[in-house]
C-alpha cells in the first residue's frame, strides 16, 4: 500500500484578499512613517532658516526639488512642518504609521489651534473627506472690529499743484459721499437748464471736481455769513497815486489781470499812498456790487471767455461788456 501526500487546499479568493490586505497595510504604514520623517526634516530645515542656502525659492520649491513630488504635495507637506508644534499628536500619528500625509494635511490647513488631540482621534476613525467637511463645520471665532480710522487730511504740493489725501471712517465717508452727489446732481440740473437756451459752444458736463469745488464753496458761503464782514476775502490794497501802481498790504506788487481778479469778489480797502507815505485810506467796500453782479448773470447766463463753463459766482473781469 503506497501513501501519497494530498495536494494542499487551494487557497480561497476571501484567504488570498486578506494576505494582499496585510500587506497592503503594511506598506501604507511604513509609507505614512517615512512621510511623518521628512515632515520633521522640513521643519527643522525651515525653523533653522536653511532654505536660503540651497538656493530654493520658497520651502514647498525645496520640497518639490529634492523628492520629486508635486507642487501640491510639496505645499501640503510644509504646511504641516509649519505647524508641527500645534499639532504634535497628529504628526506623532503619522511617524507611527496610522494617519496619512493628506489626512494631517486638511487638519494643518485650516484647523483652529488647540483641536490637536480631537483631530488626532477623529483622523484615526475618518476620510480625507470626512476630515474637510469637520474642519469647515468647525466653529470659527469672531473677528475683531477693525477701529475706524483717524480723521486726517494731509497735502501734498507740487510745481503742477496740490494733492489731497483725505482719510475718513465709513460713517464719515458715507455723509461726505451724500454731500458731493447733491451737489453733483444740482451742477447738472443747472448744466441741463442753462443749455437748454444757451447759443454757442456748451460747457462739459460737471464732474466729481466741480461737485466738490462746489461743496468747498457752500461750506466757505455759509461760515461767511456768520462772520462778521460776511465777505469770503478783505483785500487791502496800496495804490500810489503818481505811479498808478498797487500792491498787495505786506505783500508784492500786482499786475492789472491780478487786481481786477482779486477785486472783483471781494470787500476791498484802498490805501492811497504818495512818495511811499500814506496820506489817505477809503473806507472797505464791496468793489462789485451784488446789483451789478446779478445783472452780468442775467444778461450773459455764463462765463464770457471761451472754454469756461462757469454759470455762478461770475468774476466781473470774465463778463465782456
Amino acid at each position: 500500500m503506497s501513501l501519497t501526500a494530498s495536494p494542499p487546499a487551494a487557497v480561497s479568493p476571501a484567504g488570498r484578499l486578506e494576505v494582499l490586505f496585510e500587506e497592503w497595510a503594511e506598506l501604507s504604514g511604513q509609507r505614512n512613517a517615512i512621510d511623518g520623517r521628512m515632515v520633521e526634516i522640513v521643519a527643522e530645515i525651515e525653523r533653522d532658516g536653511l532654505c536660503g542656502v540651497t538656493g530654493a525659492r520658497s520651502v514647498p520649491a525645496l520640497v518639490a526639488w529634492k523628492t520629486g513630488c508635486s507642487l501640491a504635495n510639496a505645499h501640503t507637506i510644509a504646511t504641516i512642518a509649519g505647524r508641527l508644534e500645534e499639532f504634535p499628536r497628529c504628526v506623532q500619528g503619522m511617524r507611527e504609521g496610522r494617519l496619512s500625509l493628506d489626512q494631517v494635511g486638511v487638519i494643518a490647513a485650516r484647523a483652529g489651534e488647540g483641536s490637536d488631540a480631537h483631530y488626532a482621534e477623529l483622523a484615526a476613525v475618518a476620510t480625507v473627506s470626512q476630515l474637510r467637511t469637520a474642519v469647515k463645520l468647525e466653529p470659527r471665532p469672531e473677528p475683531e472690529a477693525s477701529p475706524e480710522p483717524e480723521r486726517s487730511i494731509t497735502t501734498t504740493t507740487t510745481e503742477q499743484g496740490s494733492c489731497y489725501r483725505i482719510t475718513l471712517g465709513h460713517h464719515d465717508a458715507a455723509t461726505f459721499d451724500a454731500a458731493l452727489a447733491s451737489h453733483r446732481d444740482a451742477l447738472i440740473a443747472e448744466w441741463k437748464h442753462d443749455g437748454a437756451g444757451a447759443s454757442g459752444q456748451r460747457p462739459p458736463v460737471p464732474g466729481t471736481i466741480e461737485a466738490f469745488m462746489r461743496l468747498v464753496e457752500a461750506g466757505w458761503d455759509a461760515e461767511a455769513i456768520r462772520r462778521p464782514h460776511g465777505q469770503h476775502t478783505t483785500v487791502v490794497v496800496h495804490v500810489d497815486v503818481e505811479q498808478r501802481a498797487a500792491a498787495l498790504h505786506l505783500g508784492p506788487l500786482l499786475t492789472d489781470n491780478e487786481r481786477r481778479y482779486l477785486t472783483c469778489d471781494a470787500t476791498g480797502e484802498v490805501w492811497f499812498e504818495r512818495d511811499g507815505e500814506v496820506i489817505g485810506a477809503g473806507r472797505a467796500t464791496r468793489l462789485i456790487n451784488r446789483r451789478l453782479r446779478r445783472a452780468l448773470e442775467h444778461r450773459d447766463r455764463m462765463c464770457a471767455v471761451p472754454g469756461c463753463g462757469a454759470t455762478r459766482g461770475l468774476h466781473a473781469h470774465h463778463i465782456r461788456h
